[in-house]
């Protein structure tokens, strides 16, 4: 194997750890946006 072969490997796997970081975020986002929905539904009760 060659050194351009482990430089693409590794390049995949930062770019897949960065794509699975992000959809951490954005599932952590919608959970405090649905939090928040529902604290503003209480809060107006």
């Amino acid at each position: 194997m060659d050194t351009l072969y482990w430089l693409l490997a590794a390049n995949a796997v930062v770019w897949i750890g960065f794509g699975a970081y992000l959809a951490f975020l954005a599932g952590r986002e919608r959970a405090l946006a649905l939090r928040l929905a529902r604290w503003e539904r209480s809060a107006r009760g």
